[in-house]
């Protein structure tokens, strides 16, 4: 009897043997070469005729020596290229934008999402975001070239309802995901794809060498004056004025640092799951939402700041409704205090957590609706609301806010950002307070002094101060802008160029004069590495696109999708799409973006990835 050794070994050499003579067949099959045909032919005679004798099922391929030895070390080297190849998958954010979620349930990405990946391809750990909060890009240095192909005047839903046009598309790229149409927050696409906003290492760098950031966007071919809100906010003045104005006033004596610092920016918002007025999401996930004013100030390092604080029970419905609504101002009076009756009937009044009680609920008449309506009223229109998650609070209210501080971000305990700390923690750690103590539940109004309390005695100390997350990684680069400054902002080509990296944009004329406007401040000094092509018509750029990728380390070309005949324009669209990414070099990343309809209330825009 053969030993178990002995076995393992014939059937290792059998597999590689069989594995040899598929190679040599499949590489035989590709030469258009007659004698080779004939010689295939005849392996395959011969290996019929050996089928047929007896006992050729005991017979087993060999393999010694030298031969066995090359095989081996083919099949090791063919391993390690698969285990080097750039990987591309998405994280829990990326799924829940995915087109396969239910359309109630899904979140869409931004632009800056797409953008922060193509600079991590091209730049990896000198990027200064990272596109780590919604998907991972693996081994991105071992890359050959990142292709992006922009295609405006066509949205999600011509994709959906037209999916079988896109055959290519659909097969080809398993991740498909929805994306905030730039539209829909008054921004243009070029801008938003090519814009970075400052972080801020990069505005301290500025202000160094140039003492204002306004002087720095004046002087600085680097860096541009950019607005980007997608709240309604009035600017009677040009935004480098206002700052200007801003810079010069002092800020309350208290303040060692501008509170404005401390405001959460738009990606942590989404991040944070706070609730946007973003046209398209308004209409299927914030039904019956509402802004906290029709208009807003630009903020400042003097807006006032009120402490806020909701209290929730549970309804028919099974889900918490609002039942008390508390705000303090900054000397910590009470500025607004109202019971809320639901629309519903309350099941579990959550007295341990909520306070409330069945007597307190007695003869409350006022509703949501009349609580939104008191808040539009009374706050100013540049006011600060702060708070411990003060998502649940606006998700309660179904009140949209521009500018936020909220506690459970500023202060961490845990080192992990995931991981937040309780406001009973943060009070006791850092003003030496006990709250929430009483067994007859929380007390709203307890909860928003605290919260008050704590932003008012950070801005005493410094930035950093309270937070094991931002004092651990103060230089680190992080996946949204904790300290980035989005008035001003880098060009996105520039910083890969910096790298000595090649870029080249494809587009008609008209469309590469913006490209030109947010790449080039002055025309007449482009940079060496970056070149803006130029065609007669969509045709013609995508010809000049085909000829010259190979030769860059990022490609671009950006088109438009025809009116006339939507179906052709499909077909055609798919058909550009699988030209480029087999012409493109291999291993490659490639991302394809609908921008979504002119009219962002028609539709958001999607985007399609994969590494080819």
């Amino acid at each position: 009897m053969k030993s178990k050794k002995v076995e393992r070994m014939e059937r290792k050499v059998k597999k590689m043997a069989s594995f040899a003579e598929i190679t040599k067949l499949n590489s035989n099959s590709t030469k258009p070469n007659n004698n080779n045909n004939e010689n295939a032919d005849k392996n395959v005679l011969n290996t019929k005729r050996q089928s047929s004798e007896p006992n050729s099922a005991q017979k087993k391929p060999k393999l010694e020596g030298d031969d066995y030895l090359q095989l081996k070390k083919a099949l090791k080297e063919h391993k390690k290229q698969v285990k080097l190849r750039p990987r591309f998958w998405l994280r829990d954010v990326g799924n829940f934008a995915s087109l396969s979620v239910d359309l109630d349930n899904r979140i869409p990405l931004f632009m800056s999402d797409l953008q922060h990946l193509i600079m991590y391809s091209q730049i990896v750990q000198q990027s200064p975001y990272n596109p780590a909060r919604w998907c991972q890009l693996d081994r991105p240095a071992r890359l050959q070239s990142t292709c992006v192909l922009v295609v405006e005047n066509i949205s999600m839903y011509d994709f959906v309802s037209n999916e079988s046009s896109f055959q290519y598309l659909s097969t080809k790229f398993k991740d498909k995901l929805e994306i905030i149409n730039s539209n829909a927050y008054e921004r243009d696409v070029i801008q938003d794809l090519l814009m970075v906003p400052l972080t801020g290492h990069q505005l301290n760098i500025y202000l160094g060498r140039y003492s204002t950031i306004k002087m720095a966007a004046k002087k600085s071919s680097e860096v541009f004056d950019i607005v980007q809100n997608i709240f309604h906010i009035e600017r009677n003045k040009e935004s480098t004025d206002f700052i200007e104005e801003d810079e010069k006033v002092e800020p309350p004596k208290s303040d060692k640092f501008p509170r404005t610092d401390l405001l959460m920016s738009g990606w942590q918002m989404v991040e944070e799951n706070f609730p946007l007025p973003i046209i398209g999401l308004m209409e299927r996930k914030y039904q019956g939402y509402v802004t906290s004013k029709d208009e807003y100030k630009m903020v400042t390092k003097n807006s006032p700041m009120f402490g806020i604080d909701c209290e929730m029970c549970k309804t028919t419905i099974g889900d918490l409704e609002v039942t008390r609504v508390s705000l303090v101002d900054e000397k910590h009076n009470v500025f607004y205090e109202t019971f809320v009756k639901p629309h519903n009937r309350i099941t579990d009044y959550l007295t341990r957590f909520s306070g409330i009680t069945p007597q307190m609920m007695k003869g409350v008449t006022k509703r949501l609706s009349d609580v939104q309506e008191d808040l539009r009223k009374l706050l100013p229109p540049d006011a600060i609301l702060v708070g411990q998650s003060l998502n649940s609070d606006l998700h309660a209210l179904r009140m949209f806010h521009p500018y936020i501080i909220d506690t459970s971000i500023i202060y961490n305990l845990t080192g992990q950002r995931v991981r937040k700390s309780k406001l009973q923690h943060l009070a006791k750690q850092f003003l030496n307070e006990h709250i929430q103590e009483s067994s007859s539940g929380h007390c709203s109004i307890e909860d928003s002094v605290a919260s008050l309390k704590l932003v008012q005695h950070k801005l005493t100390q410094n930035i950093y101060y309270g937070d094991a997350v931002m004092s651990r990684t103060q230089s680190d680069f992080v996946s949204y802008q904790d300290m980035a400054n989005s008035g001003y902002a880098k060009n996105l080509l520039r910083q890969i160029a910096s790298f000595d990296k090649t870029a080249m944009v494809f587009s008609t004329k008209k469309t590469l004069d913006v490209y030109e406007q947010w790449t080039f401040k002055n025309p007449d000094k482009p940079h060496s590495n970056i070149k803006l092509v130029s065609g007669e018509n969509d045709a013609d750029v995508i010809d000049k696109m085909l000829s010259s990728m190979k030769s860059n380390n990022l490609n671009i070309g950006h088109i438009q999708c025809g009116d006339e005949d939507k179906a052709k324009s499909y077909s055609l669209l798919d058909e550009t799409i699988r030209r480029i990414c087999e012409n493109a070099e291999f291993p490659s990343l490639h991302i394809v973006i609908f921008t979504g309809c002119k009219n962002p209330a028609l539709s958001n825009g999607c985007a399609f990835l994969a590494v080819s």
